[in-house]
């Protein structure tokens, strides 16, 4: 790689690296953790630099990378542990007064499958369009509607299940309201959606 396009990879990076890192921590639940995806995420997106767009797809193809690298952590990951459904008592170090809700999203979201997950993270906690989601994660945007759809309903039991509830904001995408004009199905999951963007959001600050 030339001295430009070396330094233009570290200045990109620095500037993704925070994003990059949050995301991942939604997929997989644990900041080291979160660190160590975007760091490998960040090396595959230098082996590509060359032949990537410098004008366009940069960010994207780097939060392609982090999806791809916390999917296969987490298929490697769950054929290693037992899941549980115990929510740890354990106190986070986390300055804020949001730790329990914090806890009790990263509880229900790590019971999610892998692509669910992602569909739920990219969607509703990047705001992503369908389209960009699919690209994101290489499928159709067939595949993104049906695993979000699936994934919020699957995210609103683990909430029940561990006591909590999902809060509904009035904040609808123009698309989904589009969408839920034509498929019912779609339409429950523009309710669940507004639910998911709300908490998770919150819960991560």
């Amino acid at each position: 790689m030339a001295q430009r396009e070396e330094s233009e990879f570290v200045a990109f990076a620095e500037a993704c690296r925070p994003a990059l890192r949050r995301t991942a921590y939604l997929m997989c639940g644990d900041w080291e953790r979160a660190a160590d995806i975007t760091q490998e995420a960040l090396v595959r997106v230098y082996i590509a630099w060359p032949r990537l767009d410098q004008d366009h797809g940069l960010r994207a193809y780097a939060r392609r990378a982090v999806m791809s690298v916390a999917i296969e952590h987490a298929r490697k990951k769950s054929s290693r542990e037992v899941p549980t459904s115990h929510v740890s008592d354990r106190a986070m170090d986390d300055p804020t007064t949001r730790v329990a809700d914090r806890l009790l999203l990263m509880t229900a979201l790590a019971e999610l499958p892998p692509r669910q997950r992602a569909c739920v993270v990219l969607r509703f906690y990047d705001d992503l369009s369908v389209e960009a989601v699919a690209e994101a994660l290489g499928c159709r945007a067939g595949t993104v509607k049906s695993q979000t759809a699936r994934g919020l309903d699957a995210l609103r039991a683990a909430y029940a299940r561990h006591g909590g509830e999902l809060l509904v904001r009035p904040r609808v995408p123009a698309e989904a309201s589009t969408e839920a004009s034509t498929e019912a199905s779609t339409e429950a999951s523009t309710e669940a959606s507004t639910e998911a963007s709300t908490e998770t959001r919150e819960a991560t600050r």
